[in-house]
């Protein structure tokens, strides 16, 4: 009997997209699930792969012993189960049907970083606990992901052929190649316990933002300039030609030139406005404020999705709520356009920027030591944000790893430079215009106030020791050298604290 290379635990739409990506790539294996219905459709597209030569075999467990018995050793066991208790449950009951000290579990969820660190240490010395953490959704889990490891070394000098083999590859050019092409990996192996999923958290966050960016681009476009989703999808097509160029705009093109099958109207115009969300845009916008490092735009994309679900309040605001607009009458639609076109590729970095910061004071906290070169590398195929321009933040994290911010590369800064002002004039646009536009304000936001070397916050740490006695520090002297004033009417002592 041939034994499996590798078991997936949940064939619903990521882990049986997953373990046919295996079997396209030659591993043998064994797939099992709680639900008959998953089991039987993931052996059914399986077998359609096995009369194609060059294909792995598939075994259909119906319980986790056969899936033991099924696998060589050391055994290996991805796991696709929505985060939470339930991956313990799962890796609870594996320990109990037989699993062995020197075995790899690995948890392909989106599970939450500290939940990760927290297993890792819960079953050390029982199993080999591994992560890594898949981006692409179900078309690339299918035919090729990025990989983002973490965690036990030897685990991961055991999986990174499987890995490699599986995941989304880029050419020369760092740009993306077919599934059975040559071509460099989109995997890595990025550190100890949890550093994969906290990447991918981070990776999450910027395409919240990204996806924001985009859509408020759509809603000028369409409100201001008022152009149809036709020709608006159009647009979008002509910019994913050039610096653009990316998964979302790509399919955010797609979307606006499809037809509702029911109405014929455009597709976009008979879907709900209001946006879900499952939370990782939200984790990362937490941590974000939890380590004081700013990353305003995809708290801004969180929100946005937030506001969209208030429907009947908005529907409220609509009617009663009025103000004084710019007319967009005289408006330019080239230029406009133009500027549109200047201000979403700003705004994009300035994001890139915020998620990058970001990842570099966990990195310095959690002594992850993150290679940003690399983790761009990967995000350039297979993943959601994938983008021509990744090619770029690879190329200027290479040159200096040390890039105290993304924007002050020589490239992005010339880049900015020569494209700020239609940046400027969007913003201005949109509010003159009374259409929101908080992701991109934001993004202009942070960039600015990167570049201000002195920001407002003297006053506010006057107020604050104003009303709190929370003490400042002064420019003539050491920062650490902290005083109080005492607010008199009368006398003004300084007290040094």
């Amino acid at each position: 009997m041939t034994r499996s290379n590798i078991a997936m635990i949940g064939l619903g739409v990521m882990g049986k997209s997953l373990a046919l990506n295996l079997l396209d790539q030659g591993f043998n294996v064994t797939g099992f699930d709680i639900s008959e219905a998953h089991r039987e459709r993931a052996e059914t597209e399986a077998k359609q792969l096995a009369q194609q030569v060059g294909k792995g075999g598939f075994v259909k467990a119906t319980d986790l012993n056969q899936v033991l018995d099924s696998l060589v050793k050391p055994r290996v066991i991805a796991l696709s189960v929505p985060a939470g208790n339930i991956v313990e449950s799962v890796i609870d009951d594996l320990l109990e049907a037989g699993l062995e000290q020197d075995e790899i579990v690995i948890d392909t969820g989106n599970s939450l970083w500290t939940d990760t660190e927290d297993r890792e240490q819960k079953y050390q010395g029982k199993l080999r606990f591994f992560s890594t953490a898949v981006s692409g959704g179900e078309v690339g889990a299918r035919t090729g992901p990025a990989l983002m490891a973490s965690g036990d070394r030897q685990a991961w000098n055991y999986v990174q052929p499987m890995w490699e083999a599986i995941a989304a590859k880029v050419d020369s050019k760092g740009l993306p190649v077919g599934q059975f092409e040559q071509g460099e990996p989109c995997a890595a192996y990025l550190g100890p316990a949890g550093a994969g999923h906290y990447v991918k958290m981070v990776h999450n966050g910027i395409e919240y933002a990204d996806m924001q960016l985009i859509c408020e681009v759509y809603h000028f476009m369409s409100e201001v300039l008022d152009m149809p989703a036709l020709e608006i999808g159009r647009v979008f097509d002509t910019w994913n030609q050039g610096v653009l160029n990316s998964y979302l705009m790509e399919i955010s093109a797609e979307i606006l030139q499809t037809s509702d099958p029911i109405t014929s109207k455009p597709f976009v115009e008979v879907v709900l406005d209001k946006a879900g969300q499952k939370g990782t845009g939200l984790w990362t916008a937490v941590n974000s404020l939890q380590q004081g490092a700013p990353a305003p735009t995809i708290a801004q994309a969180v929100f946005a999705r937030a506001q969209s679900s208030q429907k009947s309040t908005r529907v409220l605001g609509a009617s009663r709520l009025k103000m004084h607009v710019q007319p967009s009458s005289g408006m330019n639609k080239e230029e406009a356009l133009g500027e549109l076109h200047e201000a979403l590729y700003c705004a994009k970095l300035s994001v890139y920027a915020q998620g990058f910061d970001l990842m570099k004071t966990m990195s310095v906290k959690e002594e992850w030591d993150l290679d940003f070169a690399h983790i761009a590398k990967i995000w350039r195929a297979g993943c959601i944000i994938r983008a021509v321009f990744l090619q770029d933040i690879t190329s200027a994290y290479q040159a200096d790893p040390q890039l105290e911010n993304l924007l002050f590369a020589q490239r992005f800064v010339e880049e900015v430079h020569n494209r700020s002002f239609g940046w400027r004039a969007t913003v201005a646009n949109s509010a003159l215009t009374g259409v929101p536009m908080p992701a991109i304000s934001s993004a202009l936001s942070y960039f600015d106030s990167l570049r201000c070397e002195v920001l407002p916050a003297n006053l506010l740490q006057a107020q604050r020791d104003y009303f709190g006695a929370h003490s400042y520090s002064r420019i003539d002297e050491e920062e650490v050298n902290k005083y109080h004033l005492t607010w008199s009417a009368d006398e003004r002592i300084q007290v040094s604290v």
